[in-house]
């Protein structure tokens, strides 16, 4: 269903979409597809789930929105468990992962001013993405993104992603530094998963020159990548770490997480949010992240992510035009040595949703709930139509 009275941001759609349940999801004219995408990491207990839909109906009949200037019994409760997976000690709640970004980059102008600094800079990552905000597509690493969107907003530098000598060497000659500012895994970067003990060397680096680690979640969080949060697979407690996307399975919530004393930095009149951490969202979130952890999704994560990929790599050791296949969880990209934006839509004709990013990168984001059989269906659908690509 095409709409002039719609901006056009999205491009044209290919279908509507109206029902889901569990791993699938039906258009208008009652054709099924199998999601591996989650609605871009969003759905990770699929379509509908009873928990998550129950809990909002019941909230819905108590308490849809009140002011922060109240409290919310949701939110604490929501606030309580989130600190207690991430070891955070406070949490501001938003309505999506842009604007916890946002929260994240005050904090660390509040860090840097507290600390003196003349013009607080932010090193972030070549190809990261943090959003489209005006604060959070400035500190995005690609200019798609930012094209006709200037003047940027400043006070941000870029080293490459997975390169510690870049950062020591912006260290050396910049001493406006406050924060790195880097996402676990870059997902709309085209699945780029940085060497094992990168986190730990710029956690390290940070601690040396009293900069904040800013780690943004919102892709990888909520059990995603094999644990609830990615920086849990290097044994490391950053100073902020965001998250949203999968944190509410449909319902929009953001969430930005501090430690220590960077927990301490915002003070009253600092920030703020209309929306932000409304019971009907808390109760969405809450029941989300209980069911995550009572059945122990981010492990099943992990042997979703290893299933899914053993296929592929058998599937496709010959494929001439898949350059790689890599992954952690169920964070999957399969990199071709050519544009192929239009696989899109074939594999929507063949009744699965995945989608292209970076051009050439085929990225899935199956619900942590997928079945075997699902994940079978998944790659004996795929393999065909990748080694039947030609070119975009």
């Amino acid at each position: 269903m095409q709409s002039d009275s719609l901006m056009n941001t999205y491009g044209p759609s290919q279908c509507s979409l109206v029902r889901g349940e569990g791993c699938w999801v039906w258009d208008e004219h009652g054709k099924k597809y199998l999601d591996g995408l989650s609605g871009i990491a969003v759905c990770g207990l699929g379509h509908s789930h009873p928990s998550v839909a129950n809990a909002v109906a019941e909230q819905a009949k108590e308490l849809v929105h009140c002011s922060n200037f109240f409290s919310i019994p949701k939110q604490v409760q929501l606030a309580e468990e989130l600190c207690e997976i991430s070891k955070m000690r406070r949490v501001f709640f938003s309505n999506s992962g842009a604007e916890a970004n946002e929260a994240a980059i005050k904090i660390a102008r509040l860090h840097g001013n507290k600390c003196g600094l003349k013009i607080p800079t932010i090193i972030v990552m070549d190809n990261a993405f943090h959003g489209r905000t005006m604060a959070t597509l400035s500190a995005s690493g690609g200019r798609k993104v930012q094209a006709g969107f200037e003047p940027l907003v400043s006070g941000f530098v870029r080293a490459p992603f997975n390169d510690i000598p870049s950062v020591e060497k912006i260290a050396s000659n910049n001493t406006n530094i406050c924060a790195v500012f880097v996402e676990p895994i870059q997902g709309e970067g085209g699945i780029n998963i940085p060497s094992k003990n990168y986190l730990n060397e710029l956690q390290s680096l940070c601690k040396t020159k009293n900069w904040l680690l800013m780690i943004d979640e919102v892709q990888t969080g909520n059990g995603r990548t094999g644990k609830y949060f990615c920086y849990q697979h290097n044994n490391i407690v950053p100073d902020v770490v965001t998250t949203s996307k999968g944190l509410g399975n449909g319902v929009p919530i953001g969430a930005c997480l501090a430690s220590s004393w960077a927990a301490d930095l915002m003070k009253p009149g600092n920030h703020g949010s209309t929306f932000g951490g409304n019971p009907l969202s808390c109760a969405a979130a809450l029941a989300s992240v209980k069911y995550i952890r009572e059945e122990n999704l981010s492990e099943r994560a992990e042997i979703i992510g290893k299933s899914i990929m053993r296929g592929l790599k058998l599937r496709l050791k010959s494929a001439t035009n898949v350059s790689d296949i890599r992954g952690k969880g169920c964070m999957i990209g399969v990199q071709l040595d050519r544009p192929c934006k239009s696989l899109f839509k074939l594999a929507l004709e063949k009744g699965l949703l995945i989608n292209v990013t970076a051009d050439s990168v085929i990225r899935l984001l199956p619900p942590l709930i997928i079945s075997d059989d699902q994940i079978n269906l998944l790659v004996d659908t795929l393999v065909p139509l990748i080694l039947d690509f030609v070119e975009d």
